[in-house]
């Protein structure tokens, strides 16, 4: 993870949002592969933050993401859409806002 020092808090890109699960097996297929994708991305120059919960409703997780900028976003994006946890989980319905670019 890079220090949020390393950047002005103007450049931040911020992801928050929520990915909704149908059905209990989605939960399960977020938990077998969550872990690595965390991993991964926690390890992505530019990552300040990367937090994915299970919420009170077990079908539902928060998703909080923190980049030190538009660049170092644009290549989460890149890589996790061409990674495992995309193609196991990209049939989930997520809800997300980004902040911070333009």
């Amino acid at each position: 993870m890079t220090d949020m020092t390393e950047s002005s808090s103007d450049d931040v890109v911020r992801l928050s949002g929520r990915m909704i699960c149908a059905t209990p097996a989605d939960v399960a297929l977020i938990k077998a592969k969550l872990p690595e994708h965390i991993r991964l991305t926690r390890n992505e120059p530019g990552c300040v933050s990367f937090e994915v919960r299970q919420t009170d409703d077990p079908l539902i997780w928060s998703v909080e993401e923190c980049f030190t900028g538009p660049a170092a976003f644009d290549l989460h994006q890149t890589r996790s859409r061409a990674s495992d946890w995309w193609r196991a989980t990209q049939h989930i319905p997520r809800e997300y806002e980004v902040f911070g670019l333009t």
